[in-house]
């Protein structure tokens, strides 16, 4: 018979008529038949899959409105798994499908029920032989004492499910058996209604209702659409290989599913059966796509990101970022403190100190004797990229590049842990499960092994748990509305949690603690009640790609000496810090995106110690970086950009290493260095504030609070086992956390670039030592270093400070300052205007509008071996009753119209002395600009470290021998706190 003879549709409504032994007959004829047999996927197929009784839609329970990818697939696979109980003995390995279908033709079929055969189970399970059939007509079965399955038999209810009900309890002894379409209840003398501990057992549309299923390896367990409600579950001791797929737990006291033990080492007939079958599944990540890791502000639940796509360009113009946050006016509204001034304004400078100076600027700085200075030692900082593009820190834009995630196969393809955790089939595999309105979902203990994939954990207490030197991987789960944190990792825990979308959790959507360390990568952690992440109690890790965002608290929070590493995430548009490292916490926290979060976007204080580095910090509403009270850290080659306060804040009691970083285009401070001295605010300044819920007013420690709330949930919930949350216990002495790292007692400010912030580049307000080296400050719209207050030595070596909107240097009085080796070059006010007390020494100040160096007030001061060229004012200005010295300082006229005199000092000043000062102009009968250049030694600051400073006191970006305590008191005003990361 030709195909062709009749319409195609007409062949179809045809063979629609066809069972499905027909059909696969059908097939078998020819390819034309084939290809429309296989062409009735939508209909007959799909007829033919849901008409069956053993089974239920292929996306049941989760997600049953959505159709399969094939429904003659879905039916395949349906029937591949119900004969796995089968496939036991020996002589398959060669004969299976013969013995197959002879044990088929000598099977019996047994019928039990009213006016049957058997009236009761327990008769003809007494009768049954191998592998027979006992058919239950619909009726309650009920047995006094518990019943033993001897050979292999299959059980079968008859009608639809429900219409057979067991109160039995059934031991199985024997290799193998299925359980199809039946309800479980439990017996008056025990909850358990069906254990095994050597056999395999399979179970097909079952429901379990207020009863326990319990598997002890070697024993194993196939479940396939089976619902546990009512307070059912299912204990897994010892198994080395269980499958659950397509299952439905609900209304659980406990966990719905608890995994206990280490695999034993013997294994039964149906372990290679169940790891054949679990390998039909697609495995995670293995196809390179990223498919979990959706944009979430895309507005689209269905789109991918491209796997290769591993850099994002933005292209923000930093106008545009203003017109977006609405910050422009408080850039120009916070340039400086009320009531304080770049010391007194000289006539060359008058009439450019009202916010705009820095792009006319250059227009009017212009030195016809100008000393070429553009090959100073951190001129690399501003050259041209090798594409032509401006650098960073001379660009007016900001940074429009920002590394993406990596997808999950480029994860596994650098962690060879990590792969073969994904790729392991070992222990219990719950897989497309709906775990739901319970207390817990998946408890796993002493070495317990779970796999879970495509489940969905909603309305729990809890969704995983995992102690006690177990390993879970969680692959492509969706754990949401749980009452406390939705995954626990302690006392050991390990494995890989990968692309799974954990969200809307009351408490953290990861708790880690107690020596857990998981590997979790890929995830989409959004939404949260508390923080997105928790690392606490000695808790470890690695946190790598991942979407963490929209978390009510931080999006990863670090305390308690939890040491995680935290790499290659996009933290974002979190309503507390992006991430926030409280109580000792640490961590390596490298090569993130953290952005538009509404505090800090790294809050670190309280004996917080991180490594940060390589990050990008961005887009923020409040401050970039925040190193609070007791802060600790080193803060190495980060990007921060364009948040609305400031770049880095400091606060006092810390001791941070800021070392490389870009700190640039944000609205105020570029670094801000605060002290607190008032003793009424001391419980303020331990982070416990009365009344305060939430994150409130500080980034970290408000969510101190968050933590403790966990806390209290972790001992309503685990009490079970007697643990408790004693976390000194836990901790590390001070002594031991701090030995595999130098003694710090200096901050240290090296080799950063602070560049076109709205206000100061650096603001120092502090009564601590502070040392400030061989950084780039340029472009800022105020002043390109101001210090107000500082009690202790503040020591500014080898710095470039560069065309800044208002002076370069500004000291106060009672300021004790050093400046030496530095290169001042082209601000428009004065050079350095200096009122405390210290000394500049060998420093070039070069092109800046209005005094060289202005030295004022009460100073006392040592002005010595400086090079100074102003562009149309004095070069050295004495003004008032100034002590010290100034000698040996060389003076160039930087324009012909220049008149004044280049060294003044007012007539009545008795205290201090000039001497050896030399002064050079041009002879203005000479047409030729003089052969002025700075050669021996070149621009300053040099390449080199500056002369005086040994190794140990001018520490490298490789060995750091010294760093800063810096303190800093909040007052009122809006620069003395962060108008968004206040302490309150």
């Amino acid at each position: 018979m030709e195909v062709g003879s009749l319409p195609v549709e007409l062949w179809r409504v045809i063979l629609a008529y066809l069972p499905l032994p027909e059909l696969g007959r059908c097939c078998q004829v020819c390819r034309a038949w084939r290809e429309l047999v296989l062409s009735l996927d939508n209909t007959r197929w799909r007829q033919l899959c849901l008409g069956c009784p053993e089974c239920r839609h292929p996306n049941w329970p989760s997600q049953p409105h959505l159709e399969p990818p094939s429904w003659r697939e879905a039916l395949k696979q349906h029937a591949l798994a119900t004969r796995t109980w089968t496939q036991n003995g020996p002589e398959l390995q060669s004969s299976a499908c013969l013995l197959f279908f002879r044990r088929r033709k000598d099977r019996r079929v047994w019928h039990v029920g009213p006016g049957c055969e058997f009236e009761t189970l327990r008769g003809a399970l007494g009768v049954a032989g191998p592998y027979d059939r006992v058919v239950l007509h619909p009726g309650v079965y009920e047995e006094q004492a518990e019943v033993a399955l001897k050979v292999p038999v299959e059980l079968v209810g008859l009608g639809r499910l429900g219409e057979v009900a067991l109160l039995v309890c059934m031991e199985q002894q024997c290799p193998t058996a299925r359980l199809c379409n039946l309800v479980f209840m439990p017996p008056w003398f025990s909850t358990v209604v069906y254990k095994t501990s050597w056999g395999h057992v399979q179970l097909d549309n079952c429901n379990f209702e207020g009863a326990q299923l319990q598997i002890r390896g070697p024993g194993t367990c196939q479940a396939r659409f089976c619902s546990f409600s009512q307070g059912s579950s299912a204990h897994l001791l010892g198994v080395v290989l269980s499958l659950l797929d397509s299952c439905d737990f609900s209304g659980s006291d406990t966990a719905s599913v608890t995994v206990e033990g280490p695999p034993v080492s013997e294994r039964n007939w149906a372990c290679k059966h169940l790891a054949a079958l679990a390998r039909t599944f697609p495995s995670c990540g293995m196809s390179g796509n990223n498919s979990s890791l959706k944009d979430p502000e895309a507005g689209s639940t269905g789109g991918a990101q491209p796997p290769a796509a591993n850099v994002k360009k933005e292209h923000v113009s930093i106008e545009d970022w203003k017109k977006r946050t609405e910050v422009d006016a408080v850039c120009q509204g916070t340039v400086i403190e009320d009531g304080w001034s770049d010391g007194e304004h000289s006539e060359g400078e008058g009439g450019n100190h009202n916010g705009e100076g820095i792009n006319n600027t250059k227009k009017q700085l212009t030195l016809d004797y100008k000393i070429q200075c553009d090959h100073h030692g951190l001129s690399h900082f501003l050259k041209p990229r090798p594409d032509g593009s401006l650098s960073v820190a001379s660009s007016p834009d900001p940074p429009s590049v920002a590394p993406e995630p990596l997808t999950l196969q480029q994860e596994l393809d650098r962690d060879p842990e990590a792969h073969m955790l994904a790729v392991s089939t070992l222990g219990c595999i719950l897989r497309r499960c709906l775990f739901r309105d319970g207390k817990g979902g998946v408890h796993l203990s002493n070495y317990g092994q779970a796999r879970l994939e495509e489940n969905v954990f909603r309305g729990l207490n809890y969704a995983v748990r995992c102690i006690q030197n177990s390993t879970i991987v969680m692959l492509r789960n969706e754990v949401c509305e749980c009452r406390a944190s939705g995954v626990f990792l302690r006392l050991s825990a390990q494995g890989l949690i990968a692309e799974n979308n954990i969200h809307s959790n009351g408490e953290a959507g990861l708790d880690i603690r107690k020596g857990a360390n998981p590997t979790i990568v890929c995830n989409r952690i959004h939404s949260g009640l508390r923080s997105g992440v928790v690392v606490l109690g000695n808790g470890k890790g690695s946190i790598r790609s991942n979407q963490i965002y929209n978390n009510k608290e931080a999006g990863v929070y670090i305390l308690f000496s939890g040491n995680p590493v935290v790499s290659g995430n996009h933290i974002f548009q979190g309503q507390a810090a992006g991430i926030a490292i409280n109580e000792n916490g640490r961590g390596m926290i490298t090569e993130n995106v953290i952005r538009e979060n509404q505090w800090g976007g790294v809050d670190i204080r309280r004996g917080g110690d991180p490594i940060l580095r390589n990050n990008y910090i961005c887009y923020g509403y409040s401050d970039g970086v925040v190193v609070g009270e007791r802060g600790r850290g080193l803060i190495e080659g980060n990007h921060v950009y364009c948040n609305k306060g400031c770049g880095v804040w400091v606060m006092s009691s810390s001791l941070p290493q800021l070392l490389g970083n870009y700190i640039i285009h944000n609205c105020m401070y570029g670094l801000a260095v605060f002290c607190r001295k008032d003793p009424e605010n001391i419980e303020a300044r331990e982070g416990n504030w009365p009344g305060q819920e939430g994150i409130g007013g500080d980034g970290g420690s408000g969510e101190r609070r968050g933590v403790e709330g966990e806390g209290r949930e972790g001992q309503e919930n685990f009490n079970e086992e007697g643990e408790l949350f004693a976390w000194e216990s836990d901790l590390d002495s001070e002594d031991e956390r701090h030995s595999a790292r130098r003694s710090i007692s200096v901050a240290l400010v090296e080799s950063n670039c602070m560049s076109y912030n709205g206000a100061v580049g650096l603001y120092v307000k502090s009564s601590e030592a502070l040392n400030v080296f061989a950084n780039l400050v340029n472009n800022n719209r105020g002043p390109g270093i101001a210090v107000l207050q500082s009690s202790q030595l503040t020591r500014l070596v080898t710095n470039c400070i560069l065309e800044n909107g208002r002076g370069g240097v500004a000291v106060e009085k009672d300021c004790r300052v050093e400046l030496r080796g530095n290169g001042v070059y082209e601000n428009s006010g004065h050079g350095v205007s200096f009122s405390g007390n210290g000394q500049i020494v060998e420093n070039d100040m070069v092109g800046n509008r209005g005094y060289g160096i202005q030295v004022a007030g009460g100073a006392d001061i040592k002005v010595v071996r400086n090079r100074v060229q102003p562009a149309q004012s004095c070069g050295i200005a004495v003004l008032g009753a100034v002590k010290g010295v100034v000698h040996d300082n060389i003076l160039f006229q930087g324009h012909p119209a220049n008149k004044k005199t280049l060294l003044h000092m007012d007539p009545a000043n008795e205290s201090c002395v000039l001497r050896n000062n030399s002064i050079l102009r041009h002879n203005n009968s000479c047409t030729s600009s003089p052969p002025w250049v700075f050669e021996n030694p070149p621009p300053r600051p040099l390449a080199s470290s500056p002369v005086g400073l040994s190794s140990s006191q001018y520490p490298s970006r490789l060995g750091i021998s010294m760093t800063t305590r810096i303190s800093a008191t909040v007052e009122s005003g809006c620069h003395s706190g962060s108008m968004f990361c206040s302490i309150l």
